[in-house]
């Protein structure tokens, strides 16, 4: 069973079944463990959801059933790339100065609020979804898409709005790093908000390597007579 947040209009299809929306926190995933006799859970959510995380770590202790999180490894900086990390979106602003400039921000529709307090600059903001309302801010364009985004077509992009500064996520993974990439071909700074702390358990990187993870537990527990 996969459970998505909801936040999302139009998610991609999956090859398995799927609901939608919040548990009611740690003490509601738990009772749905429960309730649906779920044996593994796997924590799945982005980097940057911290919340969701914490909820399945408590949620698997109180059912007493093993949890593994899958968590794609973060970026990192290679030559000719312009980091300039920051702790959250909010400090993204200070990062940005107050002389005006050409911004990419490649954020969820939720942490946009702060830019509000720097009308300044011009803003390009992608999202999977319409910004509803638009921000109000005299200089934002909007751009819907949905990874995974080449290199070629985001260089193409930030080259058509003489983007000077890009602002992201480490999110990892292939999908949306063509921004990453396109930014240092074009010699443009990324302010990079860095990771939440990820919580101590079993991890892996890759949905194989869960799957072997989830083989390994299922086996053992077959052994053991579970």
């Amino acid at each position: 069973m996969l459970s998505l947040a909801g936040r999302t209009a139009s998610p991609a299809k999956q090859p398995v079944p799927v609901r939608v929306g919040g548990f009611g926190g740690a003490a509601g995933l738990a009772d749905y463990l429960a309730r649906e006799r779920i044996d593994i859970l796997i924590d799945a959510t982005h980097p940057y959801a911290a919340t969701i995380s914490a909820n399945a770590a408590a949620a698997a202790r109180q059912s007493d059933i093993p949890l593994i999180a899958l968590r794609r490894p973060p970026w990192v900086a290679i030559a000719g790339d312009r980091w300039i990390e920051v702790g959250d979106v909010r400090e993204t602003i200070e990062a940005l100065g107050q002389t005006p400039r050409r911004v990419f921000v490649a954020l969820g529709r939720n942490e946009l609020n702060p830019f509000r307090d720097a009308p300044q600059h011009h803003y390009l903001i992608r999202s999977v979804d319409p910004v509803e309302p638009p921000l109000p801010l005299p200089h934002a364009s909007y751009v819907i898409g949905r990874g995974p985004f080449s290199e070629q077509d985001d260089r193409a992009l930030m080259a058509a709005h003489r983007i000077e500064v890009v602002i992201a996520k480490n999110s990892g993974g292939s999908a949306t790093y063509g921004k990453i990439a396109a930014a240092r071909a074009l010699g443009i700074a990324v302010v990079m908000v860095r990771r939440p702390p990820a919580l101590d358990g079993p991890a892996v990187e890759t949905v194989e390597q869960a799957i072997a993870h989830l083989d390994h537990a299922l086996t053992s527990a077959t052994a053991r007579g579970v």
